[in-house]
């Protein structure tokens, strides 16, 4: 089953999303859900095998320019996430579909992605849900 989370589920949220975006306290995460939760431009998505959250996604509307589309509002998944021992099951593919309602439910006709240019999973997992590498870019920063 995949629902909607709400501010009752936000430590559980937490607790999986620490395990993909390390060097967080699940309190900032906490903290962080539910302010966007609160804004109504993201949302955030449950996976549950039988009581037990395994998964979660994380979507957004983004109205600044996303690589690669033409339309504004684009619904933009920010983050998914499946614990190791319920992989390859389907659940993100499950998730990611939730996440698209949800987009088209706010007016997106758009959907886009990002994931570090080294992360040959995630690249994989995208490319199976049908998304198109829009681009590549390597982002630098300097000290002024």
């Amino acid at each position: 089953m995949v629902r909607k989370a709400g501010k009752n589920e936000l430590e559980a949220l937490a607790d999986l999303a620490i395990q993909m975006w390390g060097g967080h306290l699940a309190s900032e995460l906490v903290d962080e859900f539910s302010e966007i939760i609160s804004k109504g431009n993201g949302q955030f998505f449950l996976k549950y095998d039988q009581d037990l959250p395994v998964g979660f996604a994380q979507c957004q509307l983004r109205y600044d320019y996303v690589e690669g589309t033409k339309t504004t509002p684009v619904g933009y998944l920010e983050g998914i996430f499946i614990g190791e021992a319920y992989r390859k099951k389907g659940y993100a593919k499950e998730l990611l579909v939730e996440c698209e309602r949800w987009a088209k439910a706010n007016g997106c006709r758009e959907f886009a992605s990002d994931c570090e240019i080294e992360n040959t999973d995630s690249q994989h997992f995208h490319r199976t849900m049908g998304f198109t590498e829009a681009n590549r870019i390597i982002c630098f920063t300097k000290e002024l």
